[in-house]
């Protein structure tokens, strides 16, 4: 035999690293993939109701109202300017655009016409109202 040539009972020198560092990977984009995937929001108790559908579209812009009237949009908050002006940026870019209202059950109803008001004045159509499933007994 060679002396350069290991015989299978000998130790080795060197750790390979390559299946630590493939595990690395996958757990960093299991982290990337979770926590992007978390829905931005501002928290309100929405209504209930016992009709659902399906709003999940892609670029869907969600606008909050919270109880004490406050608007957001995409979580940030907004006057009803700044509404029209950022959706209307929004519509140029999609004609198509889908829009989620999401207001607290206590909102002020005044606060939520205007909102839907600023949709209609950009002709915007495509509006879904956020509701919780009332639990059928």
């Amino acid at each position: 035999m060679s002396a350069d040539v290991k015989s299978d009972n000998q130790p080795y020198d060197d750790i390979n690293v390559t299946p630590m560092l493939d595990l690395a990977y996958v757990l960093l984009v299991v982290f990337i993939i979770l926590t992007t995937a978390s829905v931005q929001g501002v928290k309100v108790k929405s209504p209930t109701t016992h009709a659902t559908s399906n709003l999940a579209k892609p670029q869907t812009r969600a606008i909050t109202i919270t109880a004490d009237g406050a608007v957001y949009l995409d979580a940030y908050p907004v006057d009803m300017d700044q509404l029209r002006d950022t959706l209307a940026q929004y519509k140029a870019g999609n004609p198509a655009l889908p829009v989620v209202l999401k207001a607290d059950a206590t909102a002020q109803y005044d606060k939520v016409m205007q909102v839907l008001e600023v949709a209609k004045k950009l002709d915007i159509t495509e509006i879904g109202l956020v509701t919780k499933r009332a639990q059928t007994e």
